[in-house]
């Protein structure tokens, strides 16, 4: 069974060279333990049983941790600072037939109203969002 986990173990760290999305590192970790396991026991039982519980363990210890370093906060880009603003509409929103314009810090934006209602041009609205290219406003209040 030796040769069996050192395969495991070879295969796992290959595929995980390959991808570089941490598919297969848990069951190389618990390959190496497997193998560990083999060189004191000739019992397959228990050797898969280790496999399995290093496995498991190492993908509910390690992978939160790593997800965490691994995550990727959203991009900030400059219309970010249109968000929270106070904004005039220059062309009535209307979600329906698909128009609709509104004035923030000196520029035209394409917008839609967030509850689908039509907003009449003139009317002061905050931006909430950004879809795309287009702000997602709701009527002052």
């Amino acid at each position: 069974m030796i040769w069996v986990w050192i395969a495991v173990t070879v295969i796992a760290i290959i595929v995980e060279a390959v991808s570089a999305q941490l598919l297969s590192i848990w069951f190389a970790l618990g390959g190496i333990a497997a193998l560990i396991t083999s060189l004191v026991t000739d019992s397959i039982a228990v050797q898969i049983i280790v496999f399995v519980a290093v496995s498991v363990i190492s993908l509910a210890v390690i992978f939160p941790f790593v997800k965490n370093i691994l995550k990727k906060e959203p991009v900030k880009t400059n219309a970010d600072r249109y968000i929270g603003k106070l904004a005039v509409v220059t062309e009535g929103i209307s979600n329906i037939d698909a128009k609709g314009q509104v004035k923030v810090d000196n520029q035209i934006w394409s917008a839609r109203s967030e509850d689908g209602s039509q907003i009449a041009e003139g009317t002061r609205v905050n931006v909430l969002r950004i879809e795309g290219v287009k702000l997602i406003v709701s009527a002052a209040e």
